[in-house]
């Protein structure tokens, strides 16, 4: 990045779906963290449990200061994880002209802490900057052993097809450069667009560097995936066949 850091406008979606406790210190958390400038977009398909309501608050509070932080994106009739980062990532790009895009879930497994190392990881010469539970000084606490062993076998495979520098293709954790994620748009769903994307920016020649961090227990709502272990199956099952395609 050549820009002076300072000057850089880093956008961080957050896509959203009954998330009504966890919405608030979220934004709080990336926002107090934040290196440079940094817009929050929040993308919540329509939550029936008041998420966006919680979105709302805290963009009274928040854009109070005269500088844009939060900007609440509620979709009506779309539905889905992919798209709603998509969604949220043209919004930053080609509304508000982000420099650096970053998302991630947002049920606080994913400590608002650790974006600006993402961050970093960009400023520092990455193309796209990855959250690794896999890498040294990584961990998940948030999943059982059967969840973070079929983890370990969906991202062994992946590595095999798709290229050793990555050990977290499944992450969903990133930071790209806003020219990266015009170049590579998002497809598949949930866990399949994180390898897509990884995969395809590998192959391009892009540089894609992996940071640790620690995957924690949600504190509150309930989990839109892992429901059991044919949820668990199924879903590995789709995304290999994402890394063979």
């Amino acid at each position: 990045m050549n820009r002076d850091s300072r000057n850089l406008l880093v956008c961080t979606v957050l896509p959203t779906y009954n998330e009504r406790d966890n919405i608030g210190p979220l934004i709080e958390g990336v926002l107090d963290h934040a290196i440079t400038r940094h817009l929050v977009i929040v993308v919540d398909d329509n939550s029936p449990d008041g998420t966006g309501a919680g979105v709302d608050e805290m963009a009274q509070k928040r854009n109070n200061g005269g500088e844009l932080c939060v900007v609440h994106a509620r979709r009506t009739e779309a539905r889905g994880l992919t798209s709603a980062i998509q969604h949220g990532v043209d919004l930053a790009i080609y509304t508000f002209g982000a420099d650096i895009v970053t998302w991630m879930d947002c049920d606080l497994s994913m400590p608002p802490a650790d974006v600006p190392r993402l961050v970093q990881g960009i400023m520092g010469g990455a193309d796209v900057s990855v959250g690794s539970r896999w890498v040294r000084g990584g961990a998940d606490v948030a999943h059982g052993a059967m969840a973070r062993t079929l983890s370990l076998v969906i991202n062994g495979f992946a590595m095999a097809l798709l290229g050793w520098g990555v050990r977290d293709y499944t992450s969903g954790f990133i930071a790209a450069r806003a020219e990266v994620l015009q170049r590579l748009r998002l497809r598949g769903d949930y866990g399949e667009y994180c390898i897509d994307l990884l995969g395809r920016a590998h192959r391009q020649g892009y540089i894609v560097w992996e940071t640790p961090y620690r995957c924690v227990p949600r504190t509150a709502g309930e989990s839109k995936t892992g429901i059991d272990l044919w949820d668990y199956l199924n879903r590995g099952a789709t995304m290999c066949v994402r890394c063979w395609r």
